[in-house]
């Protein structure tokens, strides 16, 4: 088996992707720049996690349906429906699970490095 399909194996048996979808609905070149814009609809399932990640580029957030968010210090914060946020080139984010019983639905946008992944595991 490759390396490849090893990983990709273990991550459908990953509860935080099993359970996450992303939906990629347009993706496009930026001009003029190495870089590439790509939209997406993410819902994280109540009981789901998003482990704590970077970008190779820009990340904007558009808040379609919120929820609440577990951090893993016990901490839990609300995102409200129409909350926005941008998340920076490197800088490491989420590290929450969704609690209660409502899904969270983000619209996202990243502008990031072509060829490179869009999610990297924070450290």
């Amino acid at each position: 088996m490759s390396r490849l399909a090893v990983v990709f194996f273990i991550c459908l048996l990953s509860p935080a992707f099993a359970q996450t979808n992303r939906t990629e609905l347009k993706r496009a070149d930026l001009t003029g720049t190495n870089m590439e814009i790509i939209i997406s609809v993410l819902e994280v399932p109540p009981g789901s996690s998003i482990d704590r990640h970077t970008h190779p580029g820009e990340e904007a957030v558009y808040v379609l349906d919120g929820a609440i968010l577990k951090f893993s210090d016990g901490r839990e914060i609300s995102r409200p429906a129409g909350e926005a946020g941008v998340n920076v080139r490197d800088v490491p984010h989420a590290g929450y699970t969704v609690v209660g019983d409502k899904p969270l639905k983000l619209l996202t946008v990243h502008i990031v490095d072509k060829g490179k992944p869009m999610t990297v595991p924070a450290r």
